[in-house]
């Protein structure tokens, strides 16, 4: 059934550039299914904030995969348009795990209907005390998930970026573009770092003369590895209410919008000998401090802070989905 809406469809140009026939079959079937229609094709951040700024009634649907989403919802934030504004999501790119979770369907057919015919969801949203803001799970330490994870999924996929969650604005300490665009693959800045740091400490060479001779000296290739992540001391507090103190080193603190318009919590307590159980609670404000510590909210690495509060914003944004 068709829809008399007016819809601004925004491509990501990565999308056209992963998967091009994916776009026109959405391109397609939304401008078929629509009174109108107008395509935007933007070449980067600042013309794809400029195209949802000027968008006027029309209904945004973005093609693209979970970064072309994330930086939507961000610059609909700082615009404070996000509460009047149903955000459509076609996925296009090997970035979907986000989408996935929140119920988009990843085919291009059936999100495009959804997308025409569909129903408005309101969602939580995680906003913290730089404005930057968080769909879906917030995890400290910044690692990867497990296999078919978000995190996963982005090892493999478009990379990771670094920023106080999407929205962060490009704020001091955060390796982000204004835009709320992440730099991609932060990893490989940091590896000739550290790099560097292991050359330093290598021994003066010494002179021509006393070098032994080629043959009697032994192979060695030294190659440094970025450090491992150990157990952090971090306090967390919910609510106003000590969850996790200082003197409790922890191994991972999750924080996710829950289905209840609160904000789920766990800490996983570091474990001396036998496991030790993980501590949970819900509430509307969560605030994490301690000694410098990096998170990773949905795909953006954030950090190092001292101290950060997520405030959860109850049914902020929506998304249409299928209906059922």
């Amino acid at each position: 059934m068709a829809t008399p809406d007016q819809l601004l469809v925004v491509i990501d140009p990565l999308a056209r550039r992963t998967d091009g026939e994916a776009v026109r079959i959405a391109k397609d079937v939304l401008s078929a299914g629509a009174a109108h229609t107008k395509v935007c094709l933007p070449e980067g951040p600042e013309e794809f904030a400029r195209a949802l700024s000027r968008r006027g009634s029309r209904r945004p649907v973005v093609v693209g995969d979970d970064h072309a989403l994330l930086r939507t919802v961000a610059l609909l934030h700082r615009q404070r348009e996000l509460a009047a504004c149903a955000l459509s999501l076609v996925p296009v790119g090997s970035a979907l795990g986000l989408a996935r979770s929140l119920g988009v369907p990843t085919d291009a057919v059936a999100a495009a209907r959804a997308a025409l015919d569909g129903v408005e969801r309101r969602l939580d949203l995680l906003v913290d005390d730089s404005d930057g803001v968080v769909l879906g799970r917030l995890r400290i330490p910044a690692v990867p998930g497990g296999p078919g994870s978000p995190e996963a999924e982005d090892e493999d996929g478009e990379g990771d970026g670094e920023g106080g969650g999407a929205g962060d604005g490009g704020r001091a300490g955060h390796g982000r573009a204004a835009d709320g665009s992440a730099a991609h693959h932060s990893w490989l800045r940091t590896w000739p770092q550290s790099l560097v740091r292991t050359l330093s400490t290598l021994p003066s060479r010494p002179s021509r003369a006393s070098r032994p001779s080629r043959s009697s000296r032994p192979s060695r290739i030294r190659v440094a590895s970025p450090a491992g992540v150990g157990p952090s001391r971090l306090r967390v507090e919910v609510d106003g209410t000590m969850l996790v103190d200082l003197d409790q080193p922890v191994e991972a603190v999750s924080i996710s919008p829950d289905a209840d318009g609160g904000a789920e919590v766990e800490v996983r307590p570091a474990s001396v000998g036998a496991e030790a159980a993980a501590l949970h609670a819900v509430g509307q404000r969560v605030t994490v401090s301690g000694a410098d510590f990096r998170y990773r909210a949905d795909w953006l690495v954030a950090g190092p802070v001292r101290t950060r509060t997520w405030t959860v914003r109850e049914g902020a944004w929506g998304l249409t989905l299928p209906p059922g």
